[in-house]
């Protein structure tokens, strides 16, 4: 991040302060239920739906409130709830992306809205709507057993529908985290943000938005950047940054592409790798730091879709080679509409040249004169990064979020000195396996617990 003005991102863009706590104040007032508002849970709906006037919003907010506090809210005010909500974080992402631009340079493309195909709306979503509004009717204080095996019936009419599978996969490892915390009425402190953040989307999700148009196709050379590994009890991710250069010529972009897999909470570790197996070519590129050839891949805005037919290895890349020469000139898409939140903002960076050190019992490098934590808590167990590695780093390949309050940079992969040799690691070095040999001996010492679920379920399938 040489030249960058990493000062910038010190100022509090105006507004945000206020948006966050008068969104914190609808969180609040949904912990106790919406079917049961008291008079400070009133108050903060009221601050909520007057943050909205002014807007195309304020109109129907304004009666979702009032039907909250009068006690007759239906799936519409829930509905029209959960858009506000996200609309003001919507405005709090694209506040804090502009400042994040500015002070990276980078450029980004502005955000173009898809044509619209009609579709039908899937029966089984409207199961999925009467669930999410019985969530806000009740509150996290009022979530019980009888509640979440309601929500079985509707995960499982959801998975039957391919086009409702996120909205499936949503539900499930949400209502799993919750059945985790039985009885939340008993517990310290809620996660009233996350939880929040949960319901909006899943809300949204059920209005039964028509599918866009198709995506346009993109084909041309994939140079990873690093990966971000996402794991829940339920469902693993693994997300690669990445520069795009497309075929013919043109510039190059700033894209992102994924794939995912279902597990149970026994599947931990390294092991979440072999849940991906069939996505041999993305595999390999992460454990041998190679390039990619696609081929007529949808692109959606940033996120470019995976197919596995349509993709080969090509020759080795080295990340930090491709984020020193070819990064800076890279630009960035728009996020689309739904995604924009603050916790969703994930800018690649380098950062080279500058020691890791303490900052108030965190690790923490120094840009341009400040300070930036590292986000030591993000390192999957499914690599090797640690923070030892991280303390000798002298570059650094990670991801500027924004969390907390603060600017936090996600290491990806780091380039150290250990016993006077240079060495890199990677979140994705062990895709193909593990190259630790402690590491390496102690999953032998336990066991495949994928190979031991996988036998089982075959066992099951043959009765």
């Amino acid at each position: 991040m040489r030249g960058v003005q990493i000062a910038q991102l010190r100022e509090v863009p105006a507004g945000l302060v206020d948006a966050l706590e008068v969104v914190a104040g609808f969180d609040d007032a949904l912990v106790g239920g919406f079917g049961r508002v008291g008079e400070r849970g009133a108050t903060a709906l009221a601050a909520f739906a007057g943050a909205l006037a002014g807007t195309p919003l304020a109109a129907p907010v304004a009666a979702a409130v009032d039907a909250v506090i009068a006690g007759s809210v239906t799936p519409e005010h829930i509905a029209a709830l959960a858009g506000a909500r996200s609309a003001l974080f919507g405005a709090a992402h694209d506040a804090l992306l502009g400042q994040l631009d500015t002070a990276l340079g980078r450029a980004r493309s502005p955000w173009t809205a898809p044509g619209i195909r009609p579709a039908e709306t899937p029966s089984a979503l409207a199961g999925a709507r009467a669930w999410w509004h019985e969530v806000a009717v009740t509150g996290w204080h009022g979530v019980d057993d009888e509640l979440l095996s309601a929500a079985a019936t509707v995960i499982e009419a959801t998975l039957a529908v391919p086009e409702l599978r996120r909205v499936a996969v949503l539900l499930d490892g949400f209502a799993a985290e919750l059945r985790a915390c039985l009885p939340i009425a008993t517990m310290t402190e809620v996660p009233a943000r996350r939880w929040a953040d949960l319901w909006a989307r899943g809300v949204l999700l059920t209005e039964g938005v028509p599918p866009p148009e198709e995506a346009p196709r993109v084909s041309g050379r994939l140079l990873p950047l690093g990966v971000d590994v996402h794991t829940h009890d339920t469902a693993v991710q693994v997300q690669l940054h990445a520069i795009l250069e497309p075929a013919g010529g043109g510039p190059t972009r700033l894209v992102r592409t994924a794939v995912a897999a279902a597990k149970v909470d026994t599947i931990i570790g390294p092991a979440v790798w072999r849940l991906l197996s069939g996505h041999p070519s993305l595999l390999t590129a992460l454990a041998e730091r190679r390039a990619l050839t696609v081929t007529d891949l949808p692109l959606y805005g940033g996120d470019l879709g995976w197919a596995d037919d349509r993709v080969r290895l090509d020759e080795p890349a080295d990340p930090f080679a491709t984020a020193r020469v070819v990064l800076p000139a890279a630009s960035a898409a728009a996020t689309a509409p739904l995604d924009r939140h603050p916790a969703g903002i994930a800018e690649p960076v380098l950062v080279e040249g500058t020691p890791v050190r303490l900052d108030d019992g965190r690790l923490a490098v120094e840009v341009d004169g400040e300070r930036i934590s590292l986000a030591v808590d993000r390192l999957p167990a499914a690599g090797p990064l640690n923070a030892d590695l991280l303390g000798a780093a002298s570059a650094l390949l990670g991801l500027l979020r924004w969390d907390d309050g603060q600017w936090q940079l996600q290491p990806l992969a780091v380039s150290a000195t250990v016993k006077r040799r240079v060495v890199q690691a990677h979140n994705g070095d062990w895709a193909c396996g593990v190259t630790d040999p402690k590491i390496a001996k102690e999953e032998a010492r336990t066991g495949d617990a994928v190979a031991v679920l996988r036998e089982r379920a075959g066992r099951l399938l043959r009765r």
